[in-house]
């Protein structure tokens, strides 16, 4: 993956080796604006909608400018820019380009894309979804529109789970960045309100819909990067698919305890994410991604 000298994000909010209490604020940003027709945001929402809560959805198709763009979120009184290690520079690069790729398909369906920020942490984070410490794994707040990460989980990924490279390093981000268009298109917040009502087997069954989902969408974003002249390498798209793989529910119960328990996945199996990443980006549409109509997933 050549990545060096590409453009960098600048929705990049450095917590790392910084101290104090973030303060409270409303989000600023541009909203999706709501198109002339449905689109393919609106048919993704209505076939969510009409998958977990039987609600008609015409009658909130009002909402489709997404969930979260009003809730309260916790900032710092500054934003910094990348320091200068290698891999906040990386990150930086991959959300730049997710970036791109999610304006220009949102773009094709009247919508503006409110770019996420990534906030680099160590150790601990405060966020509008509550704290969180850096064994919670990369993690995305709705509430806020960030995506958070400890970059020590990437040796962790490299080492421990044996899924090293750039692109699985990538591919974590881009899902990540997944459940962010989730959240636009109405997803997250009808997940989360369907989830409250269910028993913990049946809301771990919806919470893997949405998870493959997320793999599903960082299997478009890499389908857009690899036509891009010098960006993707040989060998790269396989290396997403091994951390697919290698972060299975299965696998990863099977390392810690010898045995799976497949009523306790909540993000699907090897087999699985790889397929769902693999879907998005054999398709590079979002049509492709109906994990919630999926007879088999």
């Amino acid at each position: 993956m050549r990545w060096k000298g590409r453009r960098q994000s600048s929705n990049i909010d450095d917590r790392r080796g910084r101290g104090g209490t973030p303060r409270l604020r409303l989000p600023s940003g541009r909203r999706a604006r709501r198109g002339g027709g449905l689109g393919l945001t609106g048919i993704l929402v209505v076939l969510v909608i009409a998958w977990i809560t039987g609600i008609n959805p015409l009658t909130l198709l009002n909402g489709l400018d997404g969930g979260g763009y009003d809730s309260p979120s916790h900032d710092t009184e500054t934003r910094q820019t990348p320091a200068n290690d290698e891999g906040a520079q990386f990150v930086s690069v991959v959300l730049a380009d997710t970036e791109t790729t999610w304006s220009q398909i949102l773009a094709q369906h009247n919508a503006d894309y409110p770019e996420p920020t990534l906030v680099l942490f160590s150790g601990s984070v405060p966020s509008a979804c509550g704290y969180a410490s850096a064994a919670t794994g990369p993690f995305y707040c709705g509430a806020d529109r960030k995506v958070y990460i400890d970059l020590s989980f990437y040796k962790q990924l490299a080492g421990q789970l044996n899924a090293p490279g750039d692109f699985a390093r990538a591919y974590v981000l881009a899902h990540e960045v997944g459940h962010h268009i989730q959240n636009l298109l109405g997803i997250l917040p009808q997940y989360q309100k369907a989830r409250r009502t269910m028993s913990e087997r049946d809301g771990n069954a919806l919470s893997v819909r949405v998870e493959l989902q997320a793999d599903c969408f960082a299997g478009i974003w890499a389908h857009y990067a690899a036509r891009q002249k010098g960006f993707v390498e040989e060998g790269d798209i396989e290396e997403a698919l091994n951390a697919a793989s290698r972060i299975g529910d299965d696998t990863l119960q099977k390392q810690a305890q010898g045995y799976v328990v497949p009523d306790s996945f909540n993000h699907g199996t090897s087999d699985q994410r790889v397929r769902w990443f693999r879907q998005g980006f054999k398709a590079g549409d979002l049509r492709a991604c109906d994990t919630f109509n999926a007879t088999s997933l």
